[in-house]
């Protein structure tokens, strides 16, 4: 799963283009691996199958991010390409363990193998990647979701030259084995992927808290600031990859009440200074009030014939 940055002004038909190529060169390695008994060309092409999914998804993000939110939708659309790369790499699970079945299955069963057709797809899904990465530079310098396509086709390129390479001791040294052990290399690192950025995913869409986010800290930090007593009733969770969200009461004295907006303002500015947190919603109260409600809450659980912690 990649992070969204601010865009360089080119236009999104670079993008457009990059997926077009990429899902062509998918069909064709497809088909020739399925001529040529090659299962490498086919790991390949789930791998750039992915990689067009994934500048698909980033294209149609760009297009989407740029729509307001509206009383339907009032955060917005961040969440489009969250989406669509759950979708997305679910279906690469499915596929890479297909292919590492199929591996399996190769190394037991050897098949035979058309070298020269193997070589041909590989050259020509390495003229692809190369030409997706230029296509991508520009774009990569002012987009971390762009550079990570970017870097991702630089990944794809040596990819293709390592099928290329295989092909060649298929050809000349006749080991049909590199076959079925560049299938493992290939759609283990597709399953790779996979394990590392659909959690990642599901975890954002679940609103959970970032996975380096220090909550103890932030009560420390928090509750160290001048005249704030507590800090409870904290939820902390992800709006997209890169916006982090926070509600939380805030407890005060009440003879402190005059100093309301002062001590949001520190809190805020502590949010957003340290933890990167621009979007926090607080609700404040007094400790008095706190204390009564804890009271209320036992004298309730009394006459219930419970224990405050039932």
């Amino acid at each position: 799963m990649t992070r969204s940055g601010e865009v360089v002004d080119v236009s999104d038909s670079r993008l457009l283009w990059s997926v077009v190529l990429n899902q062509i060169l998918t069909l064709g390695q497809v088909i020739a691996g399925i001529m040529s008994g090659s299962v490498a060309l086919l790991s390949d092409a789930a791998h750039n199958f992915n990689d067009a999914n994934a500048l698909l998804i980033a294209w149609i993000a760009r297009r989407i991010s740029r729509k307001e939110s509206n009383e339907r939708y009032t955060f917005g659309y961040r969440r489009a390409e969250l989406i669509g790369a759950t979708i997305n790499l679910t279906l690469l699970a499915v596929i890479g363990l297909y292919l590492v079945y199929e591996g399996i299955n190769r190394i037991f069963y050897p098949q035979e193998i058309i070298g020269w057709l193997m070589a041909a797809a590989a050259i020509l899904a390495l003229v692809v990647d190369v030409g997706t990465a230029l296509l991508l530079w520009a774009m990569s310098r002012g987009s971390l979701n762009v550079r990570a396509a970017f870097i991702h086709n630089i990944v794809d390129a040596l990819g293709s030259l390592g099928v290329l390479l295989g092909a060649g001791a298929i050809i000349w040294l006749k080991w049909n084995w590199v076959d079925p052990a560049l299938t493992l290399l290939i759609s283990g690192y597709v399953l790779y992927q996979v394990v590392v950025m659909l959690p990642q995913a599901t975890r954002v869409l679940m609103e959970g808290t970032p996975t380096d986010f220090d909550l103890d800290h932030l009560v420390k930090d928090v509750t160290a600031i001048d005249q704030v007593i507590d800090l409870h009733h904290l939820h902390v969770w992800q709006l997209d990859e890169q916006h982090i969200a926070l509600e939380a009461h805030i407890v005060i004295k009440r003879q402190n009440a005059g100093d309301l907006e002062t001590i949001k303002k520190s809190v805020k500015n502590l949010l957003k200074d340290e933890f990167d947190i621009t979007h926090s919603t607080l609700e404040f109260e007094f400790n008095d009030e706190r204390t009564q409600q804890d009271h209320t809450c036992q004298l309730d659980a009394g006459a219930s014939g419970l224990s405050p912690g039932d």
